[in-house]
């Protein structure tokens, strides 16, 4: 069965090209005009679907076709895909920019075909004029695609009519408005991406000062046809059947909170009763937990308090001890470590590393995790896809798995596997693997004190 299901995404050239600013602003006015607005963010980004559920109020989604597969994509966008008003998908990177040279797999193009998505250009203006109308034209004639219109950014409006008429000549794109110069709305980046919503204090009245940037100078009423002409989508599946309940734990606060929602819905489909706690305020672990996930994050941002929080340290440490099962990863991985930071700060110490800044990327990119030694989660022959991207490093990253990088072929050792703890730096994607989910929520069930 289909259903409709209008849709756009807006893509660029490139990064910083203003996606993110063009694509808040107008989910906001539409959501001002009291639409339905359903968003997906293309690729492992965490930080900027929060601006859009978190501020904006839209639901948001990750869509990412090397972690998810073309299935799995389509699966996640017709369960959350909104039929009533419209569904805004940002793009990553640049449009054709994917695992690298010819493949573009996991790239904003081929998410577009193969949900059969209508593109709106968002391209930067700061430093050209003419030269515009020939990075759209070489945008639109690289590939067949569905590049339907441009949005200007950075612009002035004396000089927006004549690049306008000059990009309708030549590359044959309509351009549906511009974005002016608006520094005071920018959002400030930091090395993981955007600055947190809750890092800054006047976030709505800049996004409501957006919004109304958007409605004077870009054309919604046409983005809005744009999404009305996408075919409709095939109806999801039967969602996957649970087994006996058990309580899981998770971590979600300020320092824990890059997770995918797939994840958790996906442990509720197979019997996981979640609850939230924050480690930096809570003193214990919830009751009756019989799991713990422990996401990524920005723990080093408040390393004191983490600290400070002794008896839930103290708890952690114990359960783990005594065999409670364990998923961490990333900013959950170095939460486990001994210490923290250039001044040693103490950490649960159930693993033995010392977790350490550094100046650089210190792995990046897409992954699958396969098992090695001691690895009770992934079976022989499976793998888990995921990714890394994190300017810390850490004394002790473990051998438990091989992380084999996608398309280059390259491998590293990750992963301490202790007792029915799993934890590493990868942020993991469990749908693509939900026999990994399973095993876990088999360990949980298991477990007794």
């Amino acid at each position: 069965m289909k259903r409709e299901a209008p849709r756009v995404m807006f893509a660029a050239p490139r990064s910083g090209s203003g996606k993110t600013l063009v694509v808040c602003g107008v989910m906001q006015a539409l959501v001002n005009r009291g639409l339905e607005v359903t968003s997906f963010k293309t690729g492992p980004d965490f930080i900027d679907p929060m601006f859009h559920s978190r501020v904006i109020g839209a639901k948001s989604r990750n869509l990412d076709g090397f972690m998810a597969g073309k299935d799995g994509v389509r699966d996640v966008f017709a369960r959350h895909a909104s039929s009533m008003g419209v569904s805004v998908l940002e793009g990553v990177m640049g449009f054709y920019d994917g695992l690298g040279g010819d493949d573009l797999e996991a790239s904003s193009y081929r998410l577009s075909e193969d949900l059969g998505l209508p593109v709106v250009l968002v391209v930067d203006c700061g430093g050209a004029s003419t030269t515009v109308a020939a990075v759209v034209k070489g945008m639109k004639t690289f590939r067949k695609n569905d590049i339907r219109a441009v949005v200007l950014n950075r612009i002035s409006e004396r000089i927006y009519p004549e690049v306008k008429a000059v990009i309708e000549k030549e590359a044959g794109v309509e351009v549906l408005g511009r974005l002016p110069k608006v520094p005071e709305l920018v959002i400030e980046s930091r090395n993981l991406g955007l600055m947190m919503p809750s890092e800054i204090e006047d976030i709505r009245d800049r996004l409501s000062k957006l919004a109304e940037v958007v409605e004077e100078n870009i054309d919604l009423d046409r983005i809005l046809d744009i999404a009305a002409s996408a075919g409709p989508v095939d109806a999801p599946p039967e969602a996957m059947g649970g087994g006996q309940r058990v309580r899981v734990a998770v971590a979600s606060d300020e320092a824990f909170c890059f997770i995918y929602p797939d994840n958790v819905e996906l442990l509720e489909s197979l019997g996981a009763e979640i609850v939230y706690f924050s480690p930096m305020v809570n003193p214990s672990l919830p009751d009756g937990v019989r799991g713990l996930v422990l996401p990524g994050g920005y723990p080093d941002l408040h390393m004191e308090k983490l600290s400070a929080n002794v008896s839930l340290r103290e708890d952690i440490l114990g359960k783990l001890s005594s065999g409670m099962p364990c998923l961490a990863e990333d900013g959950g991985f170095m939460y486990l470590n001994k210490t923290m930071g250039e001044g040693r700060v103490p950490m649960v110490g159930f693993l033995d590393g010392h977790c350490f800044p550094t100046d650089r990327l210190v792995r990046f990119g897409y992954l699958t995790l396969e098992p090695g030694d001691g690895c009770r989660y992934i079976g022989d022959g499976e793998g888990v896809n995921g990714h890394e991207f994190h300017y810390w490093d850490c004394s002790e990253n473990g051998d438990s798995c091989v992380a084999l990088k996608a398309r280059r072929g390259e491998r590293h050792c990750c992963m301490v596997s202790k007792g029915n703890t799993l934890a590493g730096w990868p942020h993991l994607y469990y749908p693509s693997n939900p026999r990994f989910a399973e095993r876990f929520l088999d360990a949980c069930r298991e477990y007794r004190a």
